[in-house]
């Protein structure tokens, strides 16, 4: 055999190898693009909330978003972490609250595991979102942390971990 019989299987070999090469890049590029979109971190934070109502997460996610005036901080579970844009969303709540109105904070929970731990950890969030808005220069005399009669939110377990940022009329 001569080299010259070899020589379209090293092309095809070498096509092979270098679909699968781009391929293998273009995979990595697209994930990467995926998960910087999927966290949102940059775009969350530079973009206004949107004062209509937004669909209430579905994943294990801190999010917020305004709901009729209401501002809802949902957090990831076990967690006290605020969300990406939370004073973006907090906007006109911090606005009314410097201009003399009062603003009512209150904590939720999901119904998994432990009652007293999940009761502690609903109001660990609620003062989270009340030194944000200290932060922002709301008094907090202007606020009123306030235990919902039932504490365990409703909706599914992402929606029902949750604070609540409401603007007494």
């Amino acid at each position: 055999m001569s080299s010259q019989d070899d020589e379209p299987e090293f092309r095809v070999l070498a096509f092979v190898l270098m679909t699968a090469v781009v391929l293998a890049l273009g995979l990595a590029v697209g994930i990467g693009i995926q998960k910087s979109r999927g966290t949102g971190s940059t775009m969350a934070a530079a973009a206004p909330a949107p004062a209509t109502a937004v669909a209430a997460p579905v994943g294990d996610d801190a999010s917020v978003v305004v709901e009729n005036g209401v501002v809802k901080f949902y957090f990831a579970s076990g967690k006290a972490d605020l969300a990406p844009g939370a004073l973006d969303a907090l906007a006109d709540a911090i606005r009314s609250a410097k201009s003399g109105k009062r603003l009512t904070l209150s904590g939720f929970h999901d119904a998994t595991g432990d009652p007293a731990f999940n009761a502690e950890l609903a109001k660990q969030r609620a003062m989270v979102v009340r030194d944000a808005l200290v932060g922002a220069g709301v008094a907090e005399s202007a606020m009123e942390l306030r235990k919902p009669e039932q504490t365990t939110g409703s909706g599914n377990n992402a929606e029902a971990r949750r604070v609540e940022v409401v603007i007494a009329p």
